[in-house]
């Protein structure tokens, strides 16, 4: 399987490269050549574990990699998770609720990048070297990024997040860790501005090949690969334990990346129905999916940060894949923003159904949920169970609740009058922690990095 750039403008790489290459060379996001259909393989994919699973449908899209040397990292990556399924779902009302929190840092951000650390340790160990990665952080990210990587030989971690806007838990879990390869960058400013240093950095092509810089994001292809495995698992098991010959899922969505493993899984023959993309009020792309509309708007503080996004990375590989040769995805290269006008016959795909959320009903879904069924949902959960129920359905709908409500206790406490909490966050309490304020600005972010790694 290779690799090419939704800008057209690197050459295709193979799947080991693009681990390591993180961002294309050109600025772009790295997608496969492909998609294949695994449709005459679902029967058997019934049947399997999650590890099981994941070894075959990340071998189709990492065939450089060794069946014996992949299941290695599929195992080490998944020995840490306190659930033996990994993804587990539980029936509440009308809904099955995926449960992707039982990782290290109780997130759905672990699944994907358990598995990345360990692919990154892999490729270092075959050729030699060392590697600096450098991510941005909305909340989840940032804690799951350095738990995958942290103590590992030769890698090093600079996570950036914008000051005040990640739940005091969150910014705990990251800034806790106390290693001398863990980098927390504390920038003044939003997520979308980090995500801009982060990419602007990986585009000053000298610098990060001087510095040996990866990227950890979703930009990284194989934090996708890795989310697509959850989607047929819960899918295929739901069909099989319950009778259904489809399903559908709604996504609490900020970045893309997630709900884009769904579309793939759709791609590749798992029978979706439905996608349905829920936002908080930074709605950009529920705009888009309901109106074709993608136009920035300031991006505003809610009750589910990591969802307080208008640049949404992987939306550029849906564009890409979707409309290539249309003028609209020229307009998100050259200006960010882009209008599809369906009169026109550019029509976005009929699986995607999206839906707001406000701060408001988000707090209601949390006190009905507790009250109705004794669940604690997290707010970006609530966000996707709140839109499941506003676009009904017959269908069997899998909600995916990313993260454990306890990392959110103010706003669970504000929505139900109780703290929320989980022993892993308890251990943390009075731990001291370790973190650097930068400037919002490109090359300060830069200095930090050559002045760090010029004294380790």
């Amino acid at each position: 399987m290779k690799y090419i750039s939704t800008r057209g403008n690197t050459e295709s790489v193979t799947f080991k490269e693009s681990v390591m290459m993180g961002l294309a060379r050109d600025g772009g996001l790295l997608v496969p050549c492909e998609i294949p259909n695994v449709t005459d393989k679902l029967n058997d994919w019934m049947h399997l574990s999650f590890q099981e699973l994941a070894l075959e449908v990340i071998s189709i899209f990492a065939d450089d990699i060794s069946k014996p040397d992949l299941k290695i990292i599929i195992d080490e990556s998944y020995a840490n998770f306190r659930h033996d399924e990994i993804a587990p779902h539980v029936k509440i009302g009308d809904f099955y609720i995926l449960e992707l929190f039982h990782g290290p840092t109780l997130a759905f951000k672990d699944i994907a990048l358990q598995f990345l650390g360990n692919v990154f340790s892999y490729i270092l160990q075959l050729r030699g070297g060392s590697l600096n990665i450098l991510g941005a952080t909305s909340g989840d990210t940032g804690s799951a990024a350095i738990y995958g990587v942290k103590g590992k030989p030769n890698i090093n971690i600079f996570i950036m997040h914008p000051t005040g806007r990640v739940s005091p838990i969150q910014e705990m879990q990251m800034t806790s860790v106390i290693d001398k390869n863990v980098f927390n960058i504390g920038i003044n400013g939003t997520f979308d501005d980090c995500q801009y240093i982060m990419k602007s950095t990986f585009s000053d092509l000298d610098f990060k090949d001087k510095y040996n810089l990866g990227a950890i994001n979703s930009v990284n292809w194989s934090r996708v690969l890795a989310q697509i495995v959850y989607y047929f698992y819960s899918g295929l098991k739901i069909m099989k334990n319950y009778g259904s010959s489809s399903v559908r899922f709604s996504v609490p969505t900020g970045n893309f990346g997630n709900i884009f493993a769904g579309y793939l899984s759709a791609k590749m023959g798992l029978p979706i129905k439905e996608l349905i993309l829920a936002t908080n009020e930074n709605d950009i792309l529920s705009r888009f999916f309901n109106h074709g509309d993608y136009t920035l708007r300031e991006v505003l503080p809610t009750v589910s940060p990591s969802m307080d996004i208008q640049l949404a990375s992987n939306f550029e590989r849906y564009l890409f894949l979707k409309f290539n040769q249309h003028e609209s995805f020229r307009s998100f290269i050259e200006h960010g923003t882009c209008k599809v006008e369906k009169e026109r016959g550019y029509d976005i795909d009929p699986i995607f159904k999206a839906c707001k959320g406000t701060t408001e009903e988000t707090l209601n879904i949390i006190r009905k949920y507790y009250k109705n069924y004794n669940y604690v949902l997290d707010p970006h959960s609530a966000l996707g169970v709140l839109a499941a129920e506003k676009i009904k359905s017959n269908i069997p709908t899998i909600c995916l609740a990313t993260a454990h409500p306890a990392k959110f206790s103010n706003t669970i406490n504000d929505a139900i009058g109780m703290n929320a909490t989980h022993e892993v966050l308890e251990a943390l309490k009075g731990m001291p922690t370790q973190s650097d304020n930068v400037e919002n600005d490109v090359n300060s972010v830069k200095q930090y990095l050559v002045d760090k790694l010029n004294n380790s």
